[in-house]
Order: structure tokens, then sequence, then C-alpha cells
């Protein structure tokens, strides 16, 4: 009863014109529909459920829904099955592959991101800051100026903009982040975001997002124990689409690890020799990691609001800034168990649940007769915190 086409603005193949002539109802964006001379009734796509579901109650015959490139790539198709009906598809080539076709670019290591909205533009644009080449579909509050002015300053990209693509007016533009929040677009589709400076490693065998590291809590030698740090990782859970904050960094360990498992990362450090440490971490493992040197809470002000924050150093000031910007999560560590119960005070205070745990690793070394035994490191108290729900 339904049949989904899709139309990238060149001929329907002859299966989409019947389908077309035989419909009773013809829903889609007007401006598909104003190009078509059909003797079928037309609703526009703003009223796509109401309109099928009106249509199939009186069982007046076929419907068709026209919507441009891939119904099945963030299209339609989604929208239809959630409502529980089961259509046809007549796909055409999506705006992604028509984007990077146009820009003369491959996409099997490319994300795509589609959000819906403001809401889901953060998300959005910290996968372009964890990641090197990403297309962002466009929509309302998430266009190319949305995006710029999101990314700027700490994330300098390349924007390609692809407006109308496959209609008369398609443009692609290369243009600055600058640019693209003052000038105006015309009916942009996809934009493009590429991290110029980037060298592509050898060609994957996975599209789109690389697999998660083989090893974390690596041993870099210095700083918290490996095993300490697993349990941070493990509380902080960085993923795509997060931007973790790592305040009072020191030589980066925990910015480096958040960055390979795909998080968006910004490192606060004041201190120049340990600056110099993290950028050399992060050059080491190819990871990308936004460094602010300054002294928290100021050098907090300026950054975008995070989603999971680790506090390395600073004192109970810093954790209540932290706080304030409303993460999912905030860890710290703490040296002193006096410190534990000041830091949980503070963070109550703030709306947050913490919890603290101390642990205490114990390496197994071999001794110069061949014989094993324990050497413990310093105890390390981690606090966890969530937002506390109240009833």
């Amino acid at each position: 009863m339904i049949t989904v086409v899709g139309w990238d603005g060149s001929e329907f193949s002859a299966r989409a014109m019947a389908k077309l002539h035989e419909a009773r109802l013809v829903v889609g964006p007007d401006a598909v529909l104003g190009r078509l001379k059909l003797t079928a009734p037309t609703a526009a796509d703003g009223s796509l459920l109401e309109a099928l579901d009106d249509h199939l109650e009186h069982g007046e015959g076929p419907a068709v829904v026209l919507t441009e490139g891939d119904p099945g790539f963030f299209g339609v198709v989604r929208t239809l099955r959630a409502h529980g009906l089961k259509p046809d598809v007549l796909p055409a080539t999506s705006l992604v592959t028509r984007a990077f076709a146009c820009a003369g670019l491959n996409w099997e290591d490319a994300l795509v991101v589609a959000p819906s909205g403001p809401h889901q533009l953060a998300r959005a644009v910290n996968a372009c800051r964890a990641h090197p080449k990403v297309a962002v579909l466009v929509a309302p509050g998430a266009g190319p100026g949305d995006v710029a002015r999101e990314l700027a300053p700490t994330t300098p990209r390349a924007l390609i903009v692809c407006e109308d693509l496959g209609g008369p007016d398609e443009r692609v533009t290369h243009s600055r982040m600058g640019e693209a929040t003052t000038r105006p677009w015309k009916d942009p589709d996809v934009v493009l975001v590429i991290d110029p400076l980037h060298q592509p490693k050898e060609p994957s065998w996975v599209a789109g997002a690389q697999p998660g590291p083989a090893e974390w809590a690596l041993p870099f030698g210095s700083g918290i124990a490996p095993e300490v740090r697993a349990f941070i990782l493990a509380k902080l859970g960085p993923r795509l689409g997060d931007l973790v904050w790592d305040v009072g960094a020191g030589a980066g360990e925990i910015a480096v690890e958040c960055a390979r498992m795909g998080a968006a990362v910004m490192a606060v450090e004041r201190e120049e020799e340990s600056c110099a440490k993290l950028r050399a971490n992060v050059l080491e493992h190819g990871v990308k990691v936004a460094l602010t040197r300054g002294q928290a809470p100021p050098a907090l002000e300026p950054l975008p609001d995070p989603d999971a924050v680790y506090v390395g150093g600073g004192g109970p000031d810093v954790i209540v800034a932290c706080a304030a910007r409303g993460p999912r999560t905030l860890v710290c560590a703490l040296s002193k168990v006096e410190q534990v119960s000041a830091v949980l005070d503070r963070l109550r205070e703030q709306g947050y649940h913490g919890e603290g745990s101390q642990i205490l690793a114990s390496k197994l070394t071999v001794g110069p007769d061949g014989s094993h035994r324990l050497t413990a490191a310093d105890p390390v108290f981690v606090v966890h915190a969530t937002p506390a729900h109240t009833g």
C-alpha cells in the first residue's frame, strides 16, 4: 500500500514513475511535488503520518512518499516503521554520497551525524572535534553557522557546505569557520567538517568510527597508576559524542585515554612543563586533545559544557566550578582521606551524589634470587559523583 521513492535530482526510474501514476496519495516536500505533474492528491511531508493514517483508514488505494536521497539512511523509512508501517522502498543516491562526490573526497573513513535540531547539536559537534572527517546532515538549528560557532575557537576545521544537492541551485562552497557564521546559506543539505592537518593512516577495514583501542589504562611510566586509571576511565565512560574535561591534566594520561576511546577532550593545565609532556603524549598516541594552559576555575569559563569531568588537581573550588556546569559524571583523585569528606560535602551542595573508594594496587616484582613479592603503591582515593535525582 505504501511505496517510498527517493529522489536525487535525476529522472525517476520507470518503476518509480509507475508507482507515482498508480498512487491515490503522494506525500512529499513542496519543492519536489511542484516539479511533478500529478493527478493524485498530494500532502506536505510535515503532515506525513496524519495524511497516511487518514488515507489508509479509508482504504483509498496505494500511496507514495517522496523524499530526498536514500530514504533508508537517516530518512523517512525509520519514521514509517516506528509507526508500524512496512513500506516498499525505491532509493536514490544519498545526500552524503553526493556531498563527498562533489567535494572529490572518499568517505569510507567518515562519520555521518544527523542532529535533529539544537538539542543534539552538541553531540554532533563533539564528534567533529574528535574525528577528522564528519558529514553533518543539516537540520533546523544545526546548519553551517551553528556548527562553526560551536567549534570555534578551540577546534579549527575546514567546512565544505553543500547546498540544494541535485537541484537547480546546487552549490559546493569551501568555507572558513568565520565565514560560515556570517554568510547566508540557501537550502544547505550537508556540511563536511574536515581536519586539514590530519594525516590518514593505513586504510581501515570498517567504515565510519574506528574500532576502540586494543588496550587501555596504558603504562605511561608516570602519573596515576594504570590500575587507578582503569577505575577512573570506567566511571568517566568516555564515548563518541561526549566532551570530556581533564582539569589539572598533568601529562595528560586521562585526556589521551579518553580521546583514544572516541570522546572529544579538553585539557586544562597551568604548568608549562606538564603542558609540554601532554603535547608529547598526544602526538605519540595520534589523538586530538584541545589544551588550555591556565589556572582553574577561571580557565574553565570559556569552555563548552562537558559531559564528563576528571579533576586531577586544584582543590574543592575547582570541583565546585566543574559541577556547576552540569556534567553527567564527575571523577576526582585525592591523595589524603581527609579530603574526601570535604569534596563529598561540596558536591552534595551542588546537587550531586558522590561515592568514594580507596584503590591500593600492588605490583608483582621479581627479586635478584628469582623470588616474587608484592610492592604496594601509595593509595589513591577516588570520588565519583553523578547528579542526585529527587523524587
